[in-house]
């Protein structure tokens, strides 16, 4: 900008300046002008100078629009439910729960009387702490959320600035253990323990179709086809529980989840068999035929830890006090609350690892991995190729073959 132009410049800007009133302190002049604060009250402000006052005004009625706008500003418990409303136009159901349980759980919990503007990103991360002792794939989960929430406040403008901008997911929570598939032996065993019993049908489901724990679940008896030549069932819904009650709805985890999938021989017996006994829409009902609760379902997992040989505890009223006690299950005996139980189980499991022994067994079987990710339902194909490698390259029984041949050649060139 040349002398002309700053000339210019400073001619419209003081020209723009206001014809303040003055007023004489202890032999001194000064120009003054009132303005209203956050109260009502009439506030005066005074300067040397025209331009002195004007840049007061200015900097005092900035600072009184930022309080008066901070004291607009929504707590963020208020703010968290009308975010979650919004998203419920364009989310999954499954996937708004998701949402109002973390939100609820890890942000209105710690920070929901706060005004959203005050929040800092030290609070941020203090509120993030006992999330950080949650795996990894969880205090992920709650740090976007934190981010997509005040991102949205901050481009509504009902906050000056995002405090998660800086906010990162790296390397916090518990790393996810390496997931370990059940062996033969282990499956048997567990297919012996649990023959007879509820959660039978709901296993061998997992082994045998590899199917999620929401589409066990969910399914139905005219999702399955145990009359045609080549008996199958068809994933087309899922089972999520809200406040304890279960819903079941035709929108799958992604669009690779709805599959056709080949019935083994043992599960078709299975499947036939139960049919045959049920009088429920549902392959896995509770007494009445409706599908399972949340809590129902712990009950129904329970016949497979109760079967378990490890140590637990469990609490007594012995003259009016609580006193806990530990017992040491040994394999082969009996429950003594329980005779018809016995510790037959000595390794833990849980409902995905009988999704995932499926996926490994595809594998050793030497399914190709575009047939493996179609049955497994993976969307993403770099989740089956992940597991197919560490899966596939983790036999040096297997590979020293291939190995030795690679290296004769070598000699031989």
């Amino acid at each position: 900008m040349n002398g002309g132009d700053e000339m210019s410049a400073k001619a419209v800007r003081k020209k723009r300046i206001p014809k303040y009133s003055t007023v004489e302190v202890k032999g001194y002049r000064y120009y003054r002008t009132f303005f209203e604060d956050t109260d009502g009250n009439q506030v005066a402000l005074y300067g040397k100078t025209r331009e002195e006052l004007y840049e007061k005004e200015l900097k005092t009625l900035e600072r009184f629009r930022n309080v008066t706008c901070d004291r607009k500003a929504p707590t963020v418990k208020e703010y968290c439910e009308k975010w979650l409303l919004m998203q419920s136009v364009h989310v999954r159901e499954t996937t708004l729960t998701d949402y109002t349980s973390k939100v609820r759980r890890h942000i209105i919990s710690e920070l929901g009387d706060r005004k959203m503007a005050d929040i800092t990103f030290d609070d941020i991360q203090t509120a993030l702490v006992p999330v950080s002792a949650k795996s990894a794939s969880v205090y992920k989960s709650v740090v976007t959320l934190y981010k997509s929430i005040f991102r949205c406040a901050k481009e509504s403008g009902m906050i000056g600035r995002d405090p998660t901008l800086f906010l990162t997911a790296q390397g916090g929570g518990v790393p996810p253990k390496e997931r370990e598939a059940l062996t033969d032996e282990q499956a048997e065993r567990l297919l012996d323990a649990v023959k007879g019993l509820p959660p039978y049908v709901f296993v061998m489901l997992g082994l045998y179709a590899g199917l999620r724990r929401e589409e066990i679940l969910g399914l139905q008896w005219d999702s399955v086809f145990l009359d045609t030549k080549a008996p199958y069932l068809t994933v087309q819904r899922a089972w999520h529980t809200e406040h304890n009650r279960p819903v079941i709805s035709d929108e799958l985890t992604t669009k690779a989840a709805k599959r056709n999938i080949p019935l083994p021989d043992c599960l078709a017996a299975c499947l036939c068999k139960a049919k045959k006994d049920s009088k429920s829409d549902y392959v896995v009902a509770n007494r009445d035929g409706n599908p399972l609760s949340y809590t129902q379902f712990k009950q129904l997992w329970n016949y497979i830890k109760t079967r378990t040989a490890k140590d637990r505890c469990y609490y007594r009223y012995v003259d009016g006090e609580r006193v806990k006690y530990t017992i040491h299950p040994e394999l082969g005996q009996k429950a003594s609350h329980n005779g018809k139980v016995v510790y037959s189980l000595n390794f833990d499991v849980t409902p995905h690892q009988l999704r995932h022994t499926y996926i490994t067994n595809l594998i050793h079987a030497g399914v190709d991995p575009k047939t493996v990710q179609y049955l497994a339902g993976h969307e993403n194909s770099k989740i089956t190729m992940d597991i197919y490698a560490k899966v596939k390259y983790n036999r040096p029984e297997q590979l020293i073959g291939s190995l030795g041949n690679a290296f004769s050649q070598w000699e031989s060139a």
